[in-house]
């Protein structure tokens, strides 16, 4: 049998200009099981989407707020540019209350909803899409008394006074979190909630569909396009497990909810779009670990697995600093669950503090595990093992950050927010821009089947702190590791059809002095929809495998001899790892 062999000739572009390149996609990616490791979402054109972005806000927690993320229109509009100009994201996670939907038992507030959707629509009008999510925190702030040293939120005062419920009282708790387990006001309420009692999860359900309702009619079909879908409740816990397990809990009292939810969902016009399910809240915190969806039967692609991460280790216990891989196990077993329950994966919430003097490299971490799902340092011999890129929106985009009038910056004396905004109004990031701006695939034509980015982000805050490269080309690569080293860079490893395969391209990336070695020929940027100073790096392919080396080269020199031994390299690389 004759063996062909397909010979890769790579090319090396440094990119001068920006070109008006192709269109940004507009419908709304869906999962689909067809990805190399996993369901993926997809656009209408086929190509692998990564969806990347930040929740908008904690503020939806206040009354100051309204319960929305947002003040009034101009400041949504404000936030929206910001962060495509500032990060690219194209996603967000948009924040809404059951108190400010349905503030009387028979009463949908359409005037709330209203405000809503003109806060959805300056980030759709930009080309962001949406994940609409009915937030709570501890069920609701009507179960703490004024002067409490905790609130929550969610609930409205109607559903709170069906019940009877002791006064709250948390006792020794050092987060706000341990209300979940130690607050019998809390646990009681949530109780009842799972069980229907007072017909209080009917209720729910009855103002959810409204709502959907309303949103799909009231917004226009080019907006409502970019909705991914809805995350029906925020952080589900228990109430009390009966004596059974969280697994067992899930199976009995959420799922049925969540099926419930997905049928209104059907009933109100968004039967093309998924429930972004989210597990036992504790499934992954490093603490009273159960659940995770673990033992239902697989969802499938009319669903999203939606997973959340903090480093409860960290958070509470643990002294150490996180480095190079200290995520990649955390990112796994969410990337395993997903596959599990064959449908796509979403990390809806991740952050730390930016109260701690560790958090740059905590945030940097989870998005190295979010990237690939091995350390940087084994990357380059075994790319294959990164898995899926999983989308995301990072807790949180908060404007207000700093300026809130209700107790804490937010609430609950939480200060997550990446951005803030400066005397002359301007919205500026808290942290190191190369860890928010960062390189990724946002479309794949095809399938991706490696990817990783060193962004070079400092330890510290305003600059300070070491810098450290985490994703080394090894010595067996000497002129990618010399191309590279002090540099920041990606790799995307995909197998191609015919379309345009895009990554966003960072600021720092100035067009003039981003090298890009790779076997494509036809290599432009774009900029981002929605923005007139973020960029998009165009590949146009077509079948077979291809690699692609994407180099800041700003401020140093790289010569011809040394970008032809980086295209030899590169190529023989692809091929050991990634044959045709």
């Amino acid at each position: 049998m004759a063996v062909t062999r397909r010979i890769f000739t790579f090319s090396v572009v440094v990119l001068l200009g920006v070109t008006a390149g192709a269109a940004a996609p507009a419908a709304a990616p869906l999962p689909t099981t067809q990805g190399v490791y996993g369901a993926v979402f997809r656009d209408d054109r086929g190509r692998e989407i990564v969806l990347r972005g930040f929740n908008v806000a904690g503020s939806a927690k206040l009354t100051e707020n309204g319960l929305l993320p947002f003040r009034s229109r101009a400041d949504a509009a404000t936030s929206a540019q910001a962060m495509r100009d500032l990060t690219g994201a194209n996603a967000i996670r948009f924040l809404i209350s059951w108190e400010g939907v349905q503030p009387a038992r028979h009463t949908i507030d359409y005037g709330y909803l209203d405000r809503a959707i003109e806060q959805i629509r300056e980030f759709t009008d930009r080309g962001i899409h949406v994940l609409v999510d009915y937030h709570q925190d501890l069920y609701s702030a009507h179960l703490f008394d004024d002067d409490s040293w905790y609130d929550g939120d969610g609930a409205p005062k109607w559903v709170i006074d069906a019940g009877d419920y002791p006064d709250e009282f948390c006792g020794i708790c050092f987060l706000w979190g341990q209300n979940m387990q130690n607050n019998a006001a809390v646990r009681e309420a949530m109780y009842d909630f799972w069980r229907n009692e007072y017909g209080v999860q009917d209720a729910f359900l009855d103002q959810a569909g409204a709502t959907m309702r309303y949103l799909r009619q009231r917004l226009p079909a080019a907006a409502f396009d970019r909705i991914v879908g809805f995350d029906p409740f925020n952080e589900p816990f228990d109430g009390g497990l009966d004596g059974g397990t969280g697994a067992e809990w899930e199976r009995r009292w959420l799922l049925p909810f969540y099926q419930r939810f997905r049928a209104r969902m059907d009933e109100a016009g968004w039967a093309a779009k998924p429930a972004y399910v989210e597990p036992l809240v504790f499934w992954n915190t490093g603490f009273f670990e159960q659940g995770g969806l673990s033992t239902i039967a697989p969802l499938g692609t009319r669903y999203v697995f939606n997973s959340h991460y903090y480093d409860g280790a960290r958070i509470t216990l643990d002294p150490t600093p996180a480095g190079d891989g200290t995520y990649a196990a955390a990112m796994n077993r969410v990337r395993d669950r997903a596959r599990t329950l064959a449908t796509a994966p979403f990390v809806s919430e991740f952050g730390n503090s930016l109260h701690s003097d560790r958090t740059p490299w905590m945030v940097r971490a989870m998005y190295q595990g979010m990237d690939a799902g091995v350390p940087g340092a084994s990357w380059w011999g075994a790319p294959a093992s990164g898995g899926t890129v999983l989308s995301n929106t990072m807790w949180h985009w908060d404007i207000y950050s700093g300026r809130h009038a209700e107790p804490g910056d937010g609430w609950n004396g939480e200060d997550h927010s990446v951005v803030a905004v400066d005397a002359a109004g301007t919205v500026v990031p808290r942290l190191d821009r190369r860890v928010l701006d960062r390189l990724f695939p946002t479309a794949v034509a095809g399938s991706t089947l490696a990817f990783a980015y060193e962004d070079l982000a400092r330890s510290g805050y305003g600059g300070a702190g070491q810098q450290q490269a985490w994703l080394a080309a090894p010595q067996s690569l000497p002129a990618i590791r010399a191309l590279t080293a002090g540099r920041q860079y990606g790799v995307l490893v995909w197998r191609g059809t015919a379309g345009t395969t895009e990554l966003h391209l960072p600021a720092s990336f100035a067009p003039a002095t981003t090298t890009v070695v790779t076997d494509v020929t036809a290599v432009t940027t774009a900029l981002e929809e929605g923005s007139a100073t973020a960029r998009r790096l165009l590949l146009d392919a077509g079948a077979g495998v291809h690699a692609a080396l994407v180099v800041n080269t700003t401020g140093g020199t790289v010569t011809a001899a040394q970008l032809a031994a980086a295209q030899r390299e590169l190529a023989t690389w692809r091929t050991r790892h990634f044959p045709s």
